[in-house]
């Protein structure tokens, strides 16, 4: 069967312009530019969703994302991301946890190498993943933006207590 081709568009956020891919089959990666695209004027259908959420989150109106997603990568890339999923809000885990919880704790380096090429940030949570020692480190968008969602999202936590 073979795969539509991907549609794109980029949208506004707090950390600068953000290119979101996709189609029928589900988002297959969302990232935050360091150059200033041109915004779309209309977004696909596909990605209509995808675009809404990301709103709501960053308006602090969504905690957890709901959508089809269809990254590529290896069957041990997935694994680590579908366990990235289940990182709560607002909590951050070492990457030696993550490895704990994948079930090797010698697969550290991996879970780390595989966290870092995932292709759906903010989406698949990669920035709750941090140092055992609590220091940030590694995070593809850059150590500031990973430092803007984890305040973010603590933020976020806080108000929704009163």
């Amino acid at each position: 069967m073979e795969q539509s081709l991907l549609q794109t568009c980029y949208i506004e956020t707090p950390l600068g312009h953000a290119k979101i891919s996709g189609n029928e089959n589900g988002i297959a990666s969302v990232s935050i530019l360091d150059s200033q695209e041109e915004l779309s004027e209309s977004i696909p259908e596909a990605l209509l969703d995808c675009v809404i959420q990301l709103k709501e989150y960053f308006n602090t109106t969504r905690k957890n994302f709901d959508l089809k997603l269809h990254p590529e990568g290896t069957e041990f890339q997935k694994k680590v991301w579908k366990q990235l999923e289940t990182i709560p809000f607002g909590k951050s885990i070492s990457y030696l946890q993550l490895s704990k919880q994948l079930g090797d704790v010698k697969a550290i380096r991996a879970a780390a190498r595989a966290n870092g090429k995932n292709p759906l940030w903010i989406i698949i949570p990669c920035h709750r993943v941090i140092g055992s020692d609590g220091s940030l480190t590694g995070y593809a968008g850059g150590l500031h933006r990973k430092q803007w969602l984890l305040n973010h999202e603590s933020e976020y936590k806080q108000q929704s207590l009163f």
